[in-house]
């Protein structure tokens, strides 16, 4: 498989199953877009993806009940959706699955540790050469597996900082535990966070703008931003 070349420098949402979810949609009522959106798995149910990245084979949605809940929502979409299904084998049961470049990936990322389907779509990513990535629904709190969830959050800021290294823009729900995005910024910086005026880093370009948390509001204006907070819904404009 070729490059895909139209996604270079072009700004994705990657969609997982979390709660932090809402994020994108709360971000899209708030006129927020992007130029392609990429679902994991059952994601392709709710919501409009441009790509889906479905690591595990097709028979495993469709012969057998392993994958719980996604399922039955699995087996009303592989069959029918249009868009490109990033997958470890083809099956002719779903017309639009397409098999993962897994040798380009890994030859051009000079890597092969992905643990879990985020990291797949996180390196494809990197081999496209898109432009920023913003993360919602990837939280990795599985409360009934916490090695899975401690290996699969390892796994993708491992990919995250591949990406951010690669000059990609990277972003995360502040729901996410991923990159302790869902801690406050004066908490992150660890020793500092215990200073009477705890340390923010905030990034900015190619720097970091890095300030004590009661004068960092005023430098970020300076620079037209503002720390990354929970999105909030619309509300009435002007009545």
């Amino acid at each position: 498989m070729e490059r895909i070349e139209s996604l270079e420098g072009k700004r994705i949402a990657l969609l997982g199953l979390g709660i932090s979810q809402i994020d994108y949609l709360i971000s899209l009522e708030n006129s927020k877009e992007w130029d392609e959106t990429w679902g994991i798995n059952s994601v392709a149910g709710a919501l409009k993806c441009d790509r889906v990245f479905m690591m595990d084979p097709a028979s495993r949605f469709l012969d057998s009940e392993d994958a719980g809940k996604q399922t039955k929502v699995m087996r009303k979409i592989l069959p029918n959706i249009k868009v490109p299904i990033y997958s470890c084998e083809l099956d002719e049961r779903v017309p639009s699955i397409v098999d993962y470049p897994l040798q380009e990936v890994c030859n051009a990322t000079k890597c092969a540790y992905m643990n879990n389907t985020v990291a797949y779509a996180l390196a494809f990513a990197m081999w496209n050469k898109v432009g920023a990535i913003d993360l919602f629904g990837i939280d990795f709190s599985y409360r009934n597996d916490l090695h899975f969830a401690e290996a699969g959050r390892a796994c993708v800021e491992f990919w995250l900082c591949k990406l951010m290294e690669s000059g990609i823009t990277v972003g995360v729900s502040p729901r996410s535990t991923v990159l302790d995005a869902d801690v406050p910024a004066d908490e992150r910086l660890y020793g500092y966070h215990r200073l009477d005026k705890p340390l923010v880093a905030i990034p900015h370009k190619d720097s970091w703008i890095i300030a004590p948390n009661d004068k960092i509001e005023d430098l970020l204006k300076e620079h037209n931003m503002e720390i990354i907070q929970e999105a909030k819904p619309p509300e009435p404009y002007k009545g």
